[in-house]
């Protein structure tokens, strides 16, 4: 089977097993055209991470792109292990974040640059429905200050387990860790974060 032919195939799943998902794979090793499929399956489990780990859209939206070049750039290289592409891409990803937490240091967002679209200020319920909406933002934006003030170690396994809500050994897989050591990298992480909170 010719590459166009596979490609249009795997088009038509939205979700591929595992065997269909590597021989995809070894297509974008030699066809750009293929990793395009590849990225249309995972750009928003990729976009989803990314933001809420960074919480500001336009970062998302080019650590995100940095991430698909760099698998572009690198899928000869890439070995299959028998293991979702996507554990590969979230590991690209968890390095573009750290390369821009170095970079850019830890900062929160501030809350007043969280505006309240005008539309919100006509009815009553519409204003109860924003200040709530807008006290579980900022209760999402205080938790992801307190994550930044960890090692970066243990943001990446709170973030994957409970943003992206992965199994401990999805985790490992991503990481390339054994599971024992992702399951203490969450317990003291944890153990952190509720110092941290007091």
């Amino acid at each position: 089977m010719n590459c166009n032919v596979f490609v249009k195939i795997a088009l038509c799943y939205k979700v591929m097993d595992i065997k269909q998902e590597k021989e995809l794979v070894g297509w974008a090793q030699k066809d750009p055209q293929a990793f395009g499929v590849l990225y249309e399956q995972n750009y928003a489990l990729i976009f989803g991470y990314v933001l809420k780990r960074v919480a500001d859209l336009q970062t998302a939206e080019d650590i995100t792109s940095e991430t698909f070049l760099k698998a572009l750039d690198k899928i000869g290289q890439f070995r299959w292990q028998n293991i979702p592409f996507s554990a590969w891409l979230y590991r690209i990803a968890g390095n573009e974040i750290a390369n821009y937490f170095r970079r850019n240091g830890h900062y929160a967002v501030p809350l007043e640059a969280i505006r309240q679209p005008e539309s919100l200020l006509g009815a009553s319920s519409e204003i109860i429905d924003a200040e709530e909406e807008l006290k579980r933002h900022e209760e999402f934006l205080s938790l992801q200050g307190m994550i930044r003030q960890l090692p970066s170690k243990y943001q990446e396994v709170i973030a994957l387990r409970f943003f992206e809500e992965k199994t401990t050994s999805e985790i490992a897989d991503i990481l390339g860790k054994r599971e024992g050591t992702v399951r203490s990298l969450l317990s003291r992480g944890l153990e952190k974060l509720r110092l941290e909170m007091g």
